[in-house]
């Protein structure tokens, strides 16, 4: 199995969710992430996000930002976004893709953190996490 996760910039839910799914899908799935907007295309993955995961185990140091493509929804069978405007644009974009495209958390939204602070980033991460489980065999 293959799962996408798209957030709007790859610097903060999607590499998250990524490195979730990666962990609790072990060999019997592949995870990528991408964002919507080429602004951060290249930079790491967001310090406190970093800061996050390295205490909960998760290293998101060799995370570099990447923008959706249409290889990449080719490429993949689940695509997961992080809100239903991710989930909104994702369904406009243009270019072959045969993958099933959801919310990551089913019905809701998880909040964007990057301009809150260490407590958004909790919640976020604590939303990912409970979540993952319903993605992966």
């Amino acid at each position: 199995m293959r799962i996408l996760t798209v957030c709007l910039g790859n610097i903060c839910r999607s590499p998250y969710a990524a490195a979730i799914l990666t962990h609790h899908g072990g060999t019997t799935v592949l995870v990528r992430s991408a964002g919507l907007r080429d602004k951060w295309a290249g930079r790491p993955a967001h310090q406190e996000m970093l800061r996050l995961a390295a205490t909960r185990g998760y290293d998101l140091t060799g995370h570099r930002a990447t923008q959706v493509t249409p290889d990449l929804l080719v490429w993949a069978d689940l695509v997961l976004a992080m809100d239903r405007a991710v989930l909104d644009e994702l369904h406009a974009f243009h270019g072959p893709h045969t993958a099933t495209l959801a919310l990551y958390l089913g019905e809701g939204d998880v909040p964007d953190p990057y301009c809150g602070d260490e407590h958004a980033f909790r919640a976020c991460a604590d939303l990912i996490e409970a979540a993952a489980p319903q993605h992966v065999p």
